[in-house]
């Protein structure tokens, strides 16, 4: 860590030697001015940590050099030293971005004592500036892994709410679909990203705990209630709290939250004080809430409150392509974790990956890359690396219309969907047909198709699936 750097400005030697004999013994690395312009000059030179700073200089006045510097470097320290000391100059000070205000004359040691716990300040802000920062990264919406255009679309939605003002987000979607990364998405890329992500799951607790945890309680409120605690809603003032699985709140619950969304007050469990924070909520759930309010099992006018920023994340099986990408980071990923050597899979694994439904989706198929590098010791992952994996059994019924269907026409649109799903490829497409590749080569030419085929109806009027 480089030694912290002090500029004193001051027109008295005596003042500015005797600070920097005192504060030198710190182990501060010392430069010196006595006019305005000089201050204005080295500050814009970089590298000054903190400023001691005189109010009246022979080219200039105190809070003028303190706005200049303010806005040459916001982070650097500054504290004014004055004999003229009126509340109006402290308050204006102040008010303009100064530490600390002190007297003249004064007393050398608490001056020290001053710029120590400035500079512990400063340090400690950074510190967290710079932890912020990775979160940032970590939780950008580049960390969301996919490229298929449901993704696409769900991304770029998560980033306009991230950058709007709106308070509440409702994020739908299977188990394991990743909505508790796409909630920090929006809290890291967010002008709340400063303050606080808090999260919790309504399922996890019961309810006379869960109301303790969401708004805080009193002395004595109830059995146990031993000291006053804060809730969480008290402690994200300002952030975001991510209230994960919401349709399984009960319905009291239910109510205060709502109260919280139209009003932004609550009360602590056993209190009588309005409480008022600024927050927003974004709420997870992998139930169809607008079914549950058809059996009244939620409140509709808090399901229309959640609605206000809806975001559909998609499940794995419906975002064509995203199975490749996810592999290949997770095999990164534990390749690091585990310290292993593994490139990637075989083409028959990867087509069975992609032929799995996933319903467990994303945490599913981390969890089999996980499971799969884990027990294996090679450079290739190969399909018996997955024997956990059972796909679920399709019976396809083949409907013949009224007036009839040309056989090979069908035949011809099973081969050309699965080219497409394929991305070309002969041998993923000859697995979702139940075919070799050379079946499929010869299939190719018997229909023509030497150019990429052209894109048909998913389902064919005489193809249903059941």
């Amino acid at each position: 860590m480089s030694t912290p750097t002090v500029l004193i400005v001051d027109d008295e030697d005596l003042v500015r030697w005797s600070l920097r004999e005192r504060l030198a013994r710190d182990g501060y690395t010392i430069t010196e001015t006595h006019t305005a312009a000089g201050a204005v000059e080295q500050v814009a030179a970089g590298g000054v940590d903190l400023v001691l700073l005189d109010f009246r200089l022979p080219d200039g006045d105190g809070l003028s050099v303190l706005r200049r510097i303010k806005e040459l470097s916001p982070d650097t320290l500054v504290i004014l030293m004055t004999a003229y000391s009126t509340i109006q100059n402290a308050v204006e000070a102040m008010r303009l971005g100064a530490y600390h205000y002190v007297n003249k004359p004064f007393n050398l040691d608490e001056v020290a004592l001053s710029v120590e716990k400035a500079l512990e300040t400063s340090r400690l802000r950074r510190e967290v500036k710079t932890l912020r920062s990775s979160q940032g990264r970590e939780y950008g919406f580049d960390a969301i892994i996919g490229e298929s255009p449901a993704m696409v679309q769900a991304k770029a939605l998560l980033a306009r709410i991230a950058s709007s003002p709106a308070s509440t987000v409702l994020l739908t979607g299977e188990t394991g679909t990743g909505k508790d990364l796409a909630a920090k998405a929006v809290h890291y890329n967010s002008e709340r990203a400063a303050k606080p992500f808090v999260n919790i799951t309504a399922s996890a607790l019961p309810e006379q705990l869960l109301e303790s945890e969401l708004f805080g309680h009193e002395r004595g409120a109830f059995t146990d209630a031993r000291q006053q605690k804060r809730g969480l809603f008290e402690t994200a003032d300002g952030g975001t709290v991510f209230l994960d699985e919401i349709g399984e709140m009960t319905p009291g619950l239910q109510a205060k939250l709502l109260r919280v969304l139209e009003d932004k007050t609550f009360k602590r469990v056993g209190g009588l004080a309005d409480l008022r924070v600024d927050v927003r909520v974004i709420a997870a759930t992998n139930r169809d809430l607008e079914a549950e309010v058809q059996a009244g099992k939620f409140r509709e006018d808090l399901f229309y409150r959640l609605q206000v920023m809806p975001v559909v994340l998609p499940p794995l099986r419906d975002r064509d392509g995203d199975i490749r990408l996810l592999v290949h980071y997770y095999i990164d990923r534990y390749n690091r974790e585990f310290k292993k050597r593994v490139r990637g899979a075989t083409l028959e694994a990867m087509a069975l990956l992609e032929q799995y439904r996933w319903p467990g989706n994303i945490r599913e198929l981390r969890n089999a890359i996980e499971r799969a590098m884990l027990l294996m010791d090679r450079e290739w992952l190969e399909p018996d690396d997955f024997t956990t994996l059972r796909p679920a059994s399709v019976t396809l019924q083949f409907r013949l219309p009224p007036n009839g269907v040309v056989l090979e026409e069908v035949e011809r649109q099973l081969l050309v969907q699965a080219l497409e799903r394929a991305g070309g490829n002969q041998t993923h497409a000859g697995h979702l047909l139940g075919i070799n590749r050379d079946q499929v080569r010869y299939r190719i030419e018997k229909f023509g198709l030497t150019r990429p085929a052209p894109r048909v109806p998913a389902e064919p009027a005489a193809v249903h699936s059941g």
